[in-house]
């Protein structure tokens, strides 16, 4: 939504207008402005540009001394002023994306009780069951476009952190905003407050969420069915993204309402849209194809399946059969390789449990097939974590790896940086400078062999604002797969390794805004060729697209001439 040049006067008194972030515009408010809304007094005389105040914030930013007050910061300036906050960022976004995002969120998500301020959202718990549609109806705006949603059980790699998982949300549409350029007025991120089986939570004075164990079972199906049910009955086109919700409710909730409601779930398919994109592009590096790659996923969560679901159908989609995709498939859970022998295989496991034919010659260290036992029986070419195990990537496991394949393609994508599997510096040692890697956390630069090399983060940034933005643009009816291999193609285009040995393998953070509307261009076109939205020509692809992108500028306030 583009911002409009005029704005006519709200109705509604001086500090309403100087506490709303949407209409507030501080010390850019003109002579007249102040005037007509009887401003005079209340902000200090000079009028300011948008560009003085970025550049006053700016410096205020760069005056704070750790990770959590930047943090801080910017979570004030974003209650206050959207505009500026929007502005500040977008000019900074590689600077300041680690204390929106990952990996700062994940502190604020552990101290939220002691770090809440002020109300952003809505918190639905269970004890108000009862008036789910009652609270939902009592939100302010008519038209919500996306809506983010959590229950706080599986935040990032640190488990389950309650009512402290509402900074996830949060930051997520932050993140719409300024990489997608979904109208910020237009969202709305929610908390699922079911309880929480964390017992430093439960015994905290201090903690502000229901303090109850996780309702579980059908009263937990009964409380994620209402809350549907009043969204979709309020705001009938919104596109909901379920976000950090535990292995028991991702997949099968996924699959549930992704046909009820326009959704999505970013930690399933973002994830696996993002690792598709950098395997993409490695491969490419490898002068390689993707059929012809041994793949190893440890971890097989939410995250893990969804990659392996997604690299599943991209090979099927390459022209190779679903039987020979399986076969070179590996998934690791917390029993080791996932196979037929085991009991009690989770439903979104069994597509990818190993025969035992395959595995009955194989020399296992143990009852449990470990990583190592796999890398040595199976020579992986790629190695994905998304296990939330810090250091499970040893120095054994990969330069066994190593041995067997020229340039490793390794992944550890775990957050927050704690929890990755491995530090990309070691990765470098471990394979003399030869592994290909994208790590889920931001890492600095590594200095190895006289040479600075970049470590690429495989951000879902990359994939979920332009997938939103399509989606929202032509109002499809549901978020299909397709969507996510479109945009992991359209982004693996963008990898400036491709140009040069020295590149990473994801574009800079600067070039993504131009990069998610190229791939909700290809959304809306997958959209209409799949039937989720009504056909039109390319020309008015664009339009609809370009109609969606809101941009941080101030409007200029005017006297209405209604009574």
């Amino acid at each position: 939504m583009k911002s409009k040049a005029r704005k006519k006067t709200p109705a509604c008194n001086p500090e309403h207008i100087l506490n709303d972030p949407l209409l507030n515009k501080g010390t850019a408010f003109t002579a007249a402005e102040r005037e007509l809304l009887n401003l005079d007094g209340l902000i200090p005389y000079h009028v300011s540009t948008l560009e003085e105040q970025v550049q006053r914030r700016y410096q205020n930013f760069k005056a704070q001394t750790s990770d959590l007050t930047k943090h801080l910061f910017l979570s004030a300036l974003h209650n206050r002023n959207e505009v500026l906050f929007y502005r500040l960022v977008s000019e900074h976004i590689t600077e300041m994306l680690p204390y929106i995002y990952t990996p700062t969120v994940g502190d604020v998500s552990l101290h939220y009780s002691y770090l809440y301020t002020e109300p952003r959202g809505i918190y639905l718990s269970y004890p108000h069951r009862d008036k789910i549609e009652e609270i939902i109806n009592h939100i302010s705006r008519d038209e919500i476009d996306v809506i983010v949603v959590t229950d706080g059980e599986r935040i990032l790699g640190l488990g389950d952190l309650g009512t402290g998982g509402m900074a996830i949300p949060v930051g997520k549409l932050t993140l719409y905003t300024l990489l997608g350029g979904i109208h910020p007025g237009r969202t709305l991120p929610i908390m699922l407050d079911v309880g929480t089986n964390n017992s430093t939570l439960l015994n905290d004075p201090l903690y502000i969420g229901w303090r109850h164990p996780r309702i579980t079972g059908k009263e937990y199906d009964t409380f994620v069915d209402r809350f549907v049910r009043a969204i979709k009955k309020r705001f009938p086109k919104v596109l909901l993204q379920w976000e950090d919700f535990g292995r028991d409710h991702a997949h099968p909730l996924l699959e549930k309402y992704r046909h009820q409601i326009c959704s999505f779930n970013d930690d399933i398919q973002g994830t696996a849209s993002v690792a598709l994109a950098a395997l993409l592009s490695a491969i490419k590096m490898n002068h390689a194809e993707l059929h012809q790659q041994r793949i190893v996923i440890f971890g097989g969560g939410s995250a893990g399946i969804g990659i392996a679901n997604h690299f599943l159908g991209a090979m099927i989609a390459a022209g190779i059969t679903k039987e020979k995709a399986l076969q070179e498939i590996y998934v690791i859970d917390i029993h080791g390789l996932v196979h037929q022998g085991l009991s009690d295989i989770p439903p979104h496991q069994k597509p990818f449990a190993r025969p035992i034919k395959d595995i009955a010659k194989w020399r296992a260290s143990s009852h449990a097939i470990t990583l190592l036992d796999v890398v040595k029986e199976v020579r992986p070419t790629v190695l994905i974590g998304v296990s939330a195990q810090g250091g499970a990537f040893s120095e054994e496991v990969i330069t066994t790896m190593a041995q067997y394949v020229e340039r490793p393609i390794i992944f550890p994508l775990s957050n927050p940086t704690s929890k990755c599997e491995a530090h990309p510096a070691d990765l470098l040692q471990w394979t003399k400078g030869k592994a290909i890697i994208a790590t889920g956390s931001p890492f600095e630069e590594i200095f190895y062999a006289g040479k600075k090399i970049p470590i690429a983060q495989c951000n879902n940034v990359y994939i979920f604002p332009g997938v939103g933005l399509g989606v929202i643009a032509c109002k499809a009816k549901e978020v299909s797969e397709a969507m996510f291999y479109k945009a992991a193609e359209i982004l693996s285009q963008h990898s400036p390794m491709l140009h040069t040995p020295q590149g990473t393998l994801f574009p800079s953070f600067e070039k993504l805004l131009l990069i998610s509307r190229e791939i909700a261009l290809a959304v809306v076109k997958v959209a209409q060729d799949e039937g989720l939205s009504p056909k039109t020509d390319e020309k008015n692809r664009i339009k609809m697209v370009e109609a969606a992108i809101w941009r941080p500028h101030y409007p200029n306030y005017i006297k209405s001439n209604k009574k």
